[in-house]
């Protein structure tokens, strides 16, 4: 039975300072904004300044959810996502938040990750920029600025070489101000050198490629910044140079608050955020070297809203696994692995794992932990050479990979770790925290990992072609095509095949055939 269209859809925000309900509904190649409400909850507060979501909080979010739930009940909306960002996600207490709102309005929180909003944000982008700026034929900063934070992606050509979250977002900054409690210029030189700090981090992060442009979006101050900045436009998507950054920074500087929303007609709660907001302007002015800021005013629940109405995925090219192939590539050059050999190795594991997929009863999706795995599984050399399985280990559970959770990047790491000699054992933290069915899925592909760093022990890419046979009598021909002498990557083949042995049932035989 063909699935049927979605035409309409709401979307509930829980953000920092707010929570916001969008309801919208399909139109054309668009969406049409049928409904939004906006209530103000402080668990930013709670989570920025006590670590955790109060009780009375918790009881004012349910009673807006309660409202939200009438509300769509009175557009008759189904399709439902409710999402969450950094207060609840930085929240410790946030599972105990999640439980508690489902038990009460029988709503479930998706809790989005720096991730996810990249791949909404960028998504939505590329459909709602597609006749105004080429997006996939450039190498930018997207920048998403909230109250709680500043996500940032880098892309080349449409492709994610990084995502990173950072806590600057402007009712962060605002906070700060508020501590240091000096003069207006003392405390916007303060705050600027903590926000520079921050960014000298990210551009130590960011792969060497030149940045085109930068885009930046947010939910509320694009609007007024062309009031402040008289710019002859009613887009939402503008460029703001360099100079014109410099200019809003003088009119904070030089005016009083009160009277610059007087002057330009901004409620008093959203002037009060511009003077953070021109400071990460100002930040990624210098760190880029004055390259243009092009603003777009755009809400992550629009994004999501398009996501759930016009099917808004980025096309084939640009799917996660090839985001997520695109960041593993960028991470071995920043560890300076050698990445030759990940990609051979990559390759090699991906044809194991299509012929040995249903002997071992794998799923199609496993095969993204593996190419990860092919791919970050020497990264660790970077450190040390010796147990460099370990260092890899560690470094792939503190990176920040696209769309993945917690779970997804041990497995990962687990699979890197587990690629040379040793197998897991009692002692080991990471591995033991898995269920037993993660913990025998990581082993499944450690044993194929093994087997293709092993064919590749010399990092001189000499198998051109790889094809597996599987005999009558259930053991398994392998045979590669090489160019000259094998006999290093023969003899590790030999000793790294035991554990695939063990798994399958099989006994694998090598065959060499030398090209003519």
């Amino acid at each position: 039975m063909k699935e049927q269209e979605i035409t309409r859809a709401g979307v509930i925000d829980i953000g920092t300072h707010s929570i916001k309900l969008f309801i919208a509904e399909k139109d054309g190649d668009d969406i049409k904004k049928i409904e939004s409400l906006k209530n103000v909850a402080p668990l930013g507060n709670d989570t920025f300044f006590k670590e955790r979501i109060t009780q009375e909080t918790m009881n004012k979010t349910i009673a807006i959810l309660e409202k939200y739930s009438n509300k769509l009940k009175e557009y008759a909306i189904t399709d439902i996502k409710i999402i969450a960002t950094t207060a609840v996600r930085e929240a410790t207490n946030k599972d105990i938040f999640i439980d508690t709102v489902y038990r009460r309005t029988g709503f479930n929180i998706e809790v989005l990750t720096v991730g996810d909003v990249s791949y909404y944000i960028d998504a939505y982008l590329s459909q709602k920029l597609k006749d105004k700026y080429p997006i996939h034929t450039k190498n930018l900063i997207i920048a998403e600025l909230g109250s709680g934070s500043l996500d940032v992606s880098v892309m080349s050509q449409g492709l994610s070489l990084l995502n990173i979250g950072m806590p600057l977002g402007t009712l962060r900054i605002k906070q700060l101000m508020g501590k240091l409690g000096g003069s207006m210029r003392d405390t916007f030189d303060a705050v600027e050198e903590n926000v520079d700090n921050e960014f000298s981090y990210l551009k130590r992060e960011i792969p060497a490629i030149n940045i085109d442009d930068v885009v930046l979006i947010d939910e509320t101050y694009s609007s007024y910044l062309q009031k402040i900045l008289s710019k002859n436009t009613s887009d939402s998507f503008f460029k703001l140079s360099a100079a014109e950054t410099q200019n809003l920074i003088e009119k904070i500087m030089n005016t009083n608050i009160e009277d610059l929303a007087r002057e330009y007609k901004i409620p008093i709660e959203n002037v009060d955020m511009f003077p953070p907001y021109a400071i990460i302007l100002n930040a990624f002015t210098k760190s880029t070297e004055g390259k243009n800021i092009y603003i777009l005013e755009v809400p992550l629940a629009e994004a999501v809203l398009a996501d759930m109405l016009l099917n808004v995925k980025i096309s084939q090219k640009y799917n996660k696994t090839n985001q997520l192939i695109s960041i593993a590539n960028s991470i071995c050059k920043k560890f300076n692995a050698d990445i030759k050999h990940a990609r051979q190795v990559a390759f090699l594991s991906e044809i194991f794992f299509n012929n040995f997929k249903e002997v071992l009863g794998l799923k199609n999706e496993d095969l993204l932990y593996l190419l990860l795995a092919s791919y970050l599984h020497d990264i660790g050399m970077f450190v040390y050479t010796r147990s460099h399985h370990k260092h890899s280990e560690y470094i792939i559970l503190n990176l920040n990979l696209f769309r993945l959770n917690n779970e997804e990047i041990k497995i990962i790491a687990c699979c890197a770790r587990y690629h040379r000699k040793n197998t897991p054992a009692e002692s080991h933290f990471i591995y033991n925290s898995l269920p037993k069915d993660k913990q025998m899925l990581i082993q499944k592909l450690s044993s194929i990992l093994r087997l293709a760093n092993a064919l590749d022990s010399s990092h001189k890419q000499k198998v051109k072609k790889l094809e597996i046979k599987f005999n009558r009598n259930q053991n398994i021909t392998l045979t590669v095509t090489v160019p000259g002498n094998f006999l290093l990557e023969k003899t590790d083949f030999e000793e790294k095949k035991i554990l695939l042995e063990d798994i399958s049932g099989n006994k694998l035989n090598l065959k060499i055939q030398y090209e003519a």
